[in-house]
């Protein structure tokens, strides 16, 4: 944005960035009831289509694509667009390949078919995911404290709730179907209600950039610190992502419990997430990112060894610590991705791709472990990979002089009580 841009950008009142706060918790609450409803019925697909480990990987992996083919372009989109359109149009298309994949396992269809409704529903998270986090980080910005923690605690939340409503669902043996239907009907009212309080467009930093400033964009893959900050979130992602996809097929096989118990272990994860995010803020605005980080990072491998080699009920406490483990990761990295508000879509865009490899990669790869080990000892490279980006964690660190949710000195709203 340029600076003209940036001099004309309106001046917000408390109100309206509290406001705005409100509605990115909703959108980020939403976006987590939509992926837990499907993630709650994994277990159930796995069964439903007759699905080998490696199968079901596969399966999954056509979300991850989807996911990856939306990502790059979300920044761009919502730079033309703005946020509040874009969560919509991703919102549109994840609700109908959630309606679809759940019409086609309802009727024991073609896994091809459930694969084409995966993919538009990754193709709709990749654009709502961008968005939200753009909108997130700019009423963060607004708000001068670190809050993206608390959005996507709003997220984890949303997918708990979900889950649990999720392990009833699949306990009743109620068809999938209904169970997407009502969850997209939730959706689309919440989103209504929310959209509109989305920030003015001047305030986003989203607004379509000068000549030169598009040209800077294009080299936000070669910039080192935005590549080691998305080696940082693509851990995260993997950490997180693998619980969301195989942590209920991991009880239900590994140990040996009917699926709903499979789906609480899930909500257990998911739980412990939540209460990490909530918790999470405080540590980061007393001990910066970097050591915060450290923690979580060493906890997910500790869970992941629980979960693994733990008993029945050491595997839950596993779930729980793993959780907590995962909690801070993903939204440290797209605050750091957004540290410069003129940049922040590029670089975001660039931070989530790089991270939703993990998507695209994990599937496979713990599918194809699951086929000659067990699913439940594929779940070793979480460790492996989380050990490995302790490493690169510096990158995360705060801009020189301005700690973790310090505001801008040139914001207006610099030392008002916004929060």
């Amino acid at each position: 944005m340029t600076t003209a841009m940036s001099a004309a950008a309106p001046t917000l009142d408390a109100q309206r960035a509290r406001s705005a706060r409100t509605a990115v918790f909703v959108v980020f609450a939403l976006a987590g009831l939509v992926f837990a409803s499907w993630a709650a019925r994994i277990a159930d697909t796995k069964v439903a289509l007759g699905l080998s480990a490696g199968e079901l990987g596969a399966t999954l992996l056509a979300a991850s694509v989807g996911s990856v083919t939306g990502l790059p372009l979300a920044g761009r989109v919502c730079g033309h667009f703005g946020a509040a359109r874009t969560v919509a149009a991703g919102a549109v298309l994840s609700l109908a390949g959630l309606l679809a994949t759940g019409a086609v396992v309802d009727a024991h269809g073609s896994r091809f078919l459930v694969m084409v409704g995966l993919f538009l529903v990754g193709l709709g998270v990749g654009f709502w995911d961008v968005s939200m986090n753009l909108e997130g980080a700019a009423v963060e910005r607004e708000l001068g404290s670190s809050v993206m923690p608390h959005f996507h605690a709003a997220f984890s939340g949303g997918t708990v709730l979900s889950a649990l409503v999720g392990a009833g669902m699949s306990a009743a043996h109620v068809p999938l179907l209904l169970h997407f239907g009502g969850a997209a009907l939730i959706s689309v009212a919440g989103a209504a209600w929310a959209l509109p309080r989305f920030l003015p467009r001047g305030v986003e930093d989203t607004e379509e950039e000068a000549p030169e400033a598009r040209e800077r964009q294009r080299s936000a893959w070669l910039e080192p610190r935005t590549l080691l900050i998305g080696v940082v979130v693509l851990a995260a992602a993997f950490t997180e992502g693998t619980a969301n996809d195989w942590l209920s097929v991991a009880f239900s096989e590994g140990h040996d419990l009917p699926t709903w118990a499979g789906v609480l272990g899930f909500a257990t994860f998911l739980s412990f997430m939540t209460v990490g995010r909530l918790l999470g803020t405080r540590l980061l605005d007393e001990h910066g990112r970097v050591p915060v980080l450290r923690v979580s990072f060493g906890l997910a491998v500790l869970g992941s060894l629980l979960v693994v080699f733990g008993t029945d009920w050491l595997a839950f406490a596993g779930a729980a610590v793993w959780g907590v483990g995962a909690a801070l990761g993903f939204p440290v990295g797209m605050s750091a991705s957004a540290d410069d508000p003129q940049r922040a879509a590029a670089r975001m865009s660039v931070v989530a791709t790089i991270g939703y490899v993990a998507f695209i990669g994990g599937p496979p790869l713990l599918g194809f472990l699951g086929d000659h080990t067990g699913v439940l000892h594929a779940l070793l490279v979480v460790g492996a990979l989380a050990i490995l980006a302790l490493s690169a964690v510096p990158a995360v660190r705060e801009p020189a002089g301005r700690p973790a949710g310090a505001p801008r000195p040139t914001d207006p709203a610099a030392g008002s009580p916004l929060g």
